[in-house]
């Protein structure tokens, strides 16, 4: 996605539910994120982790570049998938492996 048209959404999105754009943010991405706890990469792993479980792969394009962002490259992304389709299921890495197919 293209950021002209990332930023429309997030216009509209910030027009009907303005609230849940600060939380997401101001909260998730300012506070969350950045606690030094862990690390951006630990925090990327954790967050592809999260959305490949739970089938959320719509979200997974964004998180993947956050994460080469955050210091993971393509071959941890795959290793990553590869252990999490004994796990959550063969579908649901299946589905997260297309959307990095179907990126480039």
């Amino acid at each position: 996605m293209n950021d002209r048209i990332k930023s429309n959404i997030t216009k509209k999105m910030r027009d009907i539910a303005p609230e849940f754009v600060d939380y997401s943010e101001n909260v998730l991405f300012e506070k969350v994120w950045r606690d030094a706890t862990l690390t951006s990469k630990e925090r990327s792993l954790i967050t592809l982790s999260a959305l490949i479980s739970i089938g959320n792969t719509e979200q997974l394009p964004f998180h993947l570049q956050l994460a080469e962002k955050n210091g993971i490259n393509e071959k941890e992304i795959i290793a990553l998938i590869t252990q999490m389709a004994f796990y959550v299921g063969w579908p649901k890495a299946a589905s997260a492996l297309n959307i990095i197919i179907n990126k480039e």
